[in-house]
């Protein structure tokens, strides 16, 4: 009997262990735990959620909730078992975190055909073999890691900007126009009079910022950012050191020729600009403050966030280098990756990455090709937009309505706009589903 190498006992190894399984293929699910623990988990619990409880919202007008409605369809292991521990929390999925754990392991456990080894996997095996162990990878998997995918597509830290919604940003209050007025105007500019900054810069340097865990700090008790500094940390150097830094007019002004006191810059994060970076805005700051911050920009006063910005220790690759939209590696094969080390971000995010590694993983051990999701689903898109993304500037990317193809014809109001997505995503699914 051919069998399936998993690293990794969190979310996505667990779901893909568990889609291997129940597809005939004998597995070896390693998880270093409990002889090994890292500074984030505190049991030997496969599927151990190490913050929040919640798993997010089951509303079908949000892209979460999609994504469960397709897992559930797909016969996911971890839905079932949230599903099955869940406790109160209105329109989301919160679970009581130790039953909801206990029950992964136990459904693992009793399987016949998973073999869980309570041991370091200190180097890449041989066979076929799905790697999922997540943002807290160790030190030795870490080197292995580097050796297969160059180290240069290695990450150690998420030092990502907040990603806005296209369809949201007010272009009447902006213009394109080329980086720094070099090059191609492919950069939308969202301007700021003087007193328009001031009270940015005001709002930025006294708001809130989210705490750092203590492995994120090194021995003196400083953020380990290797460099990168947050925006808000620029901004406490002195009201003028954005203008001097990220948000530099230099080269710009818009159709009149009016050149703006600062300016901050929109970079595509997609093909089809459906979303856009905020480019140089790195930040720590709390979500809420965020959007309250960077909605006092003209240009972004109505702007929806898909992706707040975060600074924290987050091992992942450099997914559109190294991945196909399957999930296999584009060099080796043999290796599927899954969960947050390729840059999908959220628990239900890791766990679908991990249902469509394991499903493939174990199409490949039987001589199948590996499925490439429809683009219409939401899974289908977080995986595209893993493997197809610029390179250059990759950032982790949870799952939301922006990554998603256009709808034709479009739909002008917002509420149905998300429901056309999500009949249209499962429309796809159920046709797509069933051949599997």
């Amino acid at each position: 009997m051919t069998q399936v190498t998993v690293i990794g006992g969190g979310l996505a190894g667990s779901e893909a262990a568990w889609q291997l399984a129940t597809r005939g293929v004998a597995v070896r699910l390693y998880e270093m735990r409990p002889q090994a623990m890292t500074p984030a988990h505190h049991t030997a619990d496969l599927a151990e959620l190490v913050c929040s409880n919640s798993l997010g919202s089951v509303l079908e007008s949000t892209a979460g909730g999609l994504l469960k409605r397709e897992l559930t369809l797909m016969g996911s292991l971890i839905l079932e078992a949230a599903e099955k521990t869940q406790v109160p929390a209105g329109s989301a999925l919160a679970v009581d975190r130790q039953l909801f754990a206990q029950e992964v392991t136990r459904r693992l456990e009793e399987h016949p055909l998973v073999e869980i080894i309570r041991e370091e996997c200190r180097s890449i095996p041989p066979g076929i073999v799905v790697i999922a162990t997540g943002p807290l990878t160790s030190p030795a998997l870490s080197s292995a890691l580097q050796q297969l995918t160059n180290a240069e597509n290695l990450h150690f830290f998420d030092a990502a900007a907040p990603i806005v919604l296209g369809e949201t940003v007010r272009y009447d209050l902006g213009f394109w126009g080329a980086r720094y007025g070099k090059g191609s105007p492919d950069y939308f500019n969202c301007p700021m009079s003087k007193e328009e900054y001031l009270a940015f810069w005001r709002a930025l340097v006294t708001a809130e910022m989210a705490p750092l865990h203590e492995h994120e700090k090194d021995e003196d008790g400083f953020p380990v950012f290797e460099g990168c500094l947050p925006v808000e940390v620029i901004a406490k150097r002195g009201e003028d050191a954005l203008r001097y830094g990220p948000f530099r007019p230099v080269g710009l002004s818009d159709a009149e020729g009016r050149k703006p006191y600062a300016v901050l810059q929109l970079r595509r994060e997609n093909t089809e600009a459906t979303l856009f970076n905020l480019v140089g805005c790195q930040t720590r700051l709390k979500w809420g403050e965020q959007q309250r911050v960077f909605r006092m920009i003209p240009a972004l006063q109505e702007a929806e966030f898909v992706r707040y910005g975060v600074m924290h220790r987050n091992t992942f690759i450099n997914s559109p280098r190294v991945l196909k939209a399957s999930f296999q590696c584009r060099e080796e094969g043999r290796l599927f990756l899954a969960g947050q080390l390729t840059g999908v971000e959220g628990y239900v995010e890791s766990t679908a990455s991990g249902l469509l590694a394991g499903v493939n993983a174990a199409r490949l051990a039987q001589g199948q090709e590996p499925l490439v999701l429809p683009r219409e689903t939401m899974l289908g898109s977080l995986a595209h937009y893993i493997a197809t993304a610029d390179p250059e500037h990759f950032q982790p990317m949870n799952a939301n309505f922006g990554i998603l193809p256009p709808l034709d014809p479009p739909v002008r109001s917002k509420k149905e706009r998300k429901l056309a997505y999500t009949e249209r995503a499962l429309r796809a699914l159920a046709d797509f589903w069933p051949r599997v």
